[in-house]
């Protein structure tokens, strides 16, 4: 007779007569393997799980006692056996499963619980490779996925939060509802999906048999922060954090102030990968992902000054990102201006006070700052997939520059184009920054024409010495950097008639000559770099 229920899908409660227990983090496992105890499950575990319930007095049966084969291979061995997996797999509703799991006595395991080998706390607490290699679990991903598979029947339990649930049910009847191993179910496999990505991550990271830009990505990214609005109110958007990252408060942490908003989050980004460019005491005040003002000094209050008296009205609303401490006194200049974000390696709690009362600010803690040659992939979603390139960690220094004018640059030239040239490095292409004494004077943004932004740098320049009442304009005795190469002499004519005395750009024009002879004909340094810094 044919059998017309061997593919009906159970849609009932199940009932658990065995369960399978392998945790590495033991947390409430003793109290849930009672709960089971007094529902008559049978509990099968494997070498340390059973020795742990077993020292609680917990009747529990081995791994190696039920499938009558010894653990092997130090335990890389213990629950790959036909007897394991066949009574996870086995469609209680199937006559052909039924058949043979009675004519090679397997018995049916119906509830699995297991957590995985602590892969990423290991990875990144250690190098030791062999160390790391073993904590690759193999039979604990195997048997959950055979139990997700099979979540019609089997329960599979991962995670401790949904322990309390398990026991609601059991003790209800000793069943689980088909709801509940669906839900499970669905988190097994993107266990499962992370863990896999963890180790293939590591590999990549180890540049083991790896090619810097694979020929293919995996991303797993975790939803950590819903948000009101995207860009604008009509656009939906949240913030997915990288699934292995450490701990994302070693980068960002908020101590205070509203919720970030997607602007918010892409401009602290933005102030942070430029903040990170300085030794000296540095301040950096970012809008709409552009530097309008930054400044080295020794001091970092003067370093905050010359940095908002570059663009005092484009830093209102904006955010602010210095590489030293915020304490009191600095807390209490910022006060005075709106700002959206401020961001440092440490708040002092004084400095926390001084902005209590404006609870809309944003005080966010950068915690230890990357290395500026840490690794990774920078990625920017298109319509139907993703644009994939390295991080620019590029490093100019001195001995990097070619000096392609007669007039040599003073060590005080230097220093002012090798920070001119950090900055113009952040900024929106096409980009132009005037820079005297280790401060911005004038920066041009994002224009489709170099002539633009180096104009529109020189206005900047000409508003700030209105509002700070300079008698001379910032722009003379000051440097420019251009992120790009000259095309024509016209963004050096203007500059220099600005009042600039040096120029530091990429070269690579096949108008450089031509360059070159504007800036002899004006007495002017230039330097190449022989490197550019589009930024789109």
């Amino acid at each position: 007779m044919k059998n017309t229920n061997k593919n009906k899908v159970f849609t009932d409660k199940i009932k658990i007569k065995r369960a399978l227990i392998s945790v590495t983090k033991k947390k409430d496992i003793e109290r849930i393997a009672k709960v089971l105890v007094e529902n008559n499950v049978e509990i099968l575990s494997t070498g340390g799980t059973a020795k742990f319930l077993e020292e609680k007095l917990i009747p529990v049966r081995q791994i190696a006692d039920y499938t009558n084969f010894p653990e092997i291979l130090n335990g890389r061995v213990k629950t790959l056996h036909p007897n394991i997996y066949g009574g996870i797999l086995s469609r209680r509703n199937d006559s052909d499963h039924i058949n043979e799991i009675k004519k090679n006595k397997i018995q049916n395991i119906d509830l699995l619980i297991i957590n995985l080998y602590e892969f990423d706390q290991v990875s990144k607490n250690t190098n030791d490779v062999s160390k790391i290699i073993e904590n690759i679990d193999i039979g604990g991903p195997a048997m959950i996925r055979a139990g997700a598979k099979n979540f019609e029947f089997v329960t599979v339990v991962t995670e401790i939060e949904d322990y309390p649930q398990l026991i609601n049910e059991i003790n209800e009847n000793t069943c689980t509802t088909y709801k509940f191993r669906k839900y499970l179910a669905e988190k097994a496999f993107n266990l499962t999906n992370e863990y896999d990505f963890s180790i293939s991550s590591w590999f990549k990271n180890k540049n083991i048999g790896n090619l810097e830009l694979p020929q293919k990505i995996s991303i797993n990214l975790n939803k950590s922060l819903p948000m009101r609005y995207g860009e604008n109110p009509h656009q939906r958007a949240a913030f997915y954090e990288f699934s292995n990252i450490k701990n994302r408060n070693d980068i960002f942490k908020k101590i205070q102030g509203k919720e970030l908003s997607y602007n918010n989050i892409n401009d602290v980004n933005s102030a942070y990968e430029l903040i990170r460019e300085f030794e000296m005491p540095a301040v950096a005040i970012i809008k709409h992902a552009n530097p309008c003002g930054v400044a080295e000094n020794t001091n970092i209050n003067l370093a905050w000054k010359n940095a908002l008296q570059t663009d005092p009205i484009s830093s209102f609303g904006g955010i602010v990102a210095i590489n030293r401490e915020l304490d009191q006194k600095l807390a209490n200049k910022m006060k005075s201006l709106f700002l959206e974000v401020i961001i440092a390696p440490k708040i002092s709690l004084e400095a926390q006070i001084v902005f209590k009362n404006k609870p809309n600010v944003r005080l966010i803690q950068t915690g230890k700052v990357l290395s500026k040659t840490d690794t990774g992939l920078l990625m920017k979603s298109i319509r139907g997939g993703m644009l994939v390139q390295t991080h620019d960690d590029n490093i100019i220094k001195k001995e990097d520059l070619e000096i392609v004018t007669k007039k040599l640059p003073t060590k005080k030239q230097i220093e002012d184009l090798l920070f001119a040239w950090k900055v113009v490095k952040h900024t929106k292409s096409n980009a132009i920054v005037y820079a005297k004494d280790l401060k911005t004077v004038g920066i041009g943004a994002g224009q489709m024409s170099r002539i633009d932004s180096t104009n529109i740098a020189k206005e900047k320049a000409k508003i700030s010495a209105k509002l700070s009442n300079l008698i001379e304009l910032p722009t003379i005795g000051s440097v420019v950097a251009s992120d790009a190469f000259f095309p024509f002499p016209d963004s050096l004519i203007s500059a220099a008639e600005a009042g600039v005395t040096a120029i530091i750009q990429p070269g690579g024009s096949i108008r450089d000559q031509e360059v070159i002879n504007a800036a002899n004909e004006r007495d002017l340094v230039m330097v190449f770099t022989s490197i550019r810094h589009f930024k789109h």
